[in-house]
């Protein structure tokens, strides 16, 4: 994507990465509209865990409870880890 320069500095200017701020923008959006799931948000975003990606969502006004596929996964996650 092409910002012009005068833009970009303007926008970047409290040192804000303006592909970051693209990213999670487009992402959320597409996440929004049921075009990717949670796992591959997360993903996309690089977060490495499920608290990441649910401060994002929280920090985006969005709040969803827990499927039981994602409490199993955790709790697979969790042995993994020797909890």
């Amino acid at each position: 994507m092409h910002i012009p320069d005068d833009l970009a500095s303007r926008l970047g200017a409290e040192g804000i990465d303006l592909s970051r701020r693209a990213l999670e923008a487009f992402t959320l959006e597409e996440y929004k509209d049921g075009h990717i799931t949670k796992p591959e948000l997360r993903r996309l975003l690089g977060y490495n865990t499920r608290d990441e990606l649910d401060g994002f969502l929280k920090k985006h006004g969005i709040y969803e409870g827990y499927t039981f596929e994602e409490i199993e996964q955790q709790v697979e996650e969790l042995k993994l880890l020797g909890f």
